[in-house]
């Protein structure tokens, strides 16, 4: 299991000019600090870069075999995904905005009536310029992101892949979804960091 080539970019910048800002990190990779946010999270929960306050980057030490690294690559998706918020096409986006508050939820996933396989997908940003726009009747049909432009996970991928897969496509959450497309459940950048956090405590 190898990090992601821009991970190993910031790694580089960070042992020849630590410490380094994530302001300074991002300049020279020609991104914004934003765009780096997941990989700065997976490198430094993982143990591979040390974040001090005020200061900024620096190298670790510890390489991407570290123990902490390794533990994280153990865990499956399945092992922390939780219930997916799941609707259906006809649903309308005030409906779909009741949902979402009533679960604390990131996103709503849409299933096909017939067959319960992932349809489409909406976010709280999608419903929110929605209801800017006065379109609280409008089925969620009209506004989803549809498959196939939808970023999934199965539930027997590690949990770095799950990681990888948000860092690279800058989303909140992955369906986790089995080979046919039925959802299953949910993973989220908070999961992450939360197993990340129980893991990092359990090192120590």
């Amino acid at each position: 299991m190898k990090l992601s080539p821009r991970q190993e970019e910031i790694i580089s910048i960070v042992k020849e000019n630590e410490p380094i800002t994530g302001d300074e990190i991002a300049s020279k990779l020609g991104l914004t600090k934003s765009t780096l946010r997941s990989d700065f999270a997976v490198l430094t929960m993982t143990g591979i870069l040390d974040a001090r306050q005020k200061v900024g980057y620096i190298y670790s030490g510890l390489t991407e075999k570290s123990l902490l690294y390794e533990a994280f690559s153990e865990y499956l998706v399945k092992d922390i995904m939780v219930q997916a918020i799941t609707v259906t096409p006809d649903t309308t986006v005030q409906n779909a905005i009741t949902h979402l508050f009533m679960y604390d939820a990131g996103s709503i996933y849409i299933i096909d009536e017939e067959d319960h396989k992932l349809a489409g997908i909406v976010s709280r940003k999608d419903l929110l310029r929605s209801a800017i726009g006065q379109l609280m009747d409008t089925p969620l049909t009209i506004i989803m992101t549809r498959m196939p432009n939808i970023i999934v996970a199965q539930p027997d991928q590690t949990v770095l892949d799950a990681a990888r897969l948000i860092s690279e496509h800058q989303i909140d959450s992955l369906p986790i979804v089995t080979a046919d497309y039925e959802i299953l459940g949910k993973v989220s950048k908070t999961h992450i960091v939360n197993l990340l956090v129980e893991l990092s405590q359990s090192e120590e």
